[in-house]
């Protein structure tokens, strides 16, 4: 369904939910409340520049500055100028980055990429293929056809695997020389014990003991090299899986729950309300629960 020449928008005829949105924006009236949204954000700013508060941090973003955020991770624009570009929104029921993990891999480095910020630089060549995207999209959404639904997944994963293959390679050539010679063990070795100890260590300083260095040293270094404590890192790496399993599982909230390290449900209900502003239960019923792949949606 077309809106207007500068929205296109696909519902779900089930729940008359949105499924699937491209829209081009002149300015910052959209972004510049806090949003919290049921559906994947990627928004691409062409012009114009500010500052992104997202989670935790706040960052600077610029023109040609691409932004992704996950159903329910907080974000909002701030800028002293006019922005212009073009978003995309589309929810799991749609397109569910962990089921197509492996076509894709834009899970943990586009997406839900807790130790780096929640955009990279688009260059000429990645542009060039955003705009083909964005203008195949568009004439699929006005003329519709049969497979539809088909057409539209294939250009959006096209659109996410550039943009995961582009900050992938960023991740590794904008790494700052200097602190990578400073530090990058102790960096390097908490990321790892984050992954593999969040589910039973959820304390700051059950990191730095088992890192061997005091816990205001490493707070000191997280936050300097992360634009976050080691508090952040961990209630977002647990929050991640939280929404992992309530979307790809029919696991009950108390199992889950255990499954985190938390054996009162109720203490982990208000952990995961705080940090995503929904409850659990919530968020399966509007994010959804991970249905049969051959889902097939209409306009």
């Amino acid at each position: 369904m077309t809106d207007n020449q500068n929205t296109f928008t696909l519902v779900d005829p089930l729940t008359g939910n949105l499924a699937f949105k491209l829209f081009l924006f002149e300015d910052n009236s959209y972004f510049d409340h806090l949003q919290r949204n049921n559906y994947f954000s990627v928004i691409w700013v062409k012009e114009g520049s500010g500052r992104l508060k997202s989670d935790f941090s706040e960052y600077s973003f610029e023109k040609d500055n691409l932004l992704a955020f996950t159903p329910y991770q907080p974000f909002m624009l701030s800028t002293a100028q006019a922005i212009n570009g073009v978003a995309i929104q589309f929810h799991p029921d749609f397109f569910c980055i962990h089921k197509h993990h492996k076509e894709v891999s834009c899970s943990g480095i586009l997406f839900d990429n807790i130790y780096h910020p929640p955009y990279i630089k688009i260059d000429a060549t990645s542009a060039a293929t955003f705009d083909m995207v964005i203008n195949q999209v568009k004439a699929e959404m006005q003329n519709k056809g049969m497979a539809q639904f088909d057409i539209l997944v294939s250009y959006l994963k096209i659109f996410l695997i550039t943009a995961s293959r582009l900050k992938s390679e960023q991740q590794v050539l904008d790494r700052d020389p200097d602190k990578v010679n400073k530090e990058p063990f102790v960096l390097q070795s908490l990321q790892d014990a984050i992954e593999i100890h969040y589910k039973t260590k959820h304390s700051a300083s059950d990191y730095a003991d088992m890192l061997n260095i005091s816990a205001k040293a490493l707070a000191r270094i997280t936050k300097s090299h992360f634009n976050k404590t080691i508090s952040n890192l961990i209630a977002e790496r647990i929050i991640i899986e939280a929404k992992r399993e309530l979307y790809l599982t029919n696991k009950p909230v108390k199992e889950i729950a255990w499954e985190l390290g938390y054996e009162d449900e109720y203490y982990f209900s208000r952990f995961f309300k705080t940090n995503a502003d929904v409850s659990p239960q919530m968020y399966r019923d509007t994010v959804g629960f991970g249905r049969a792949s051959d889902n097939q949606l209409v306009n």
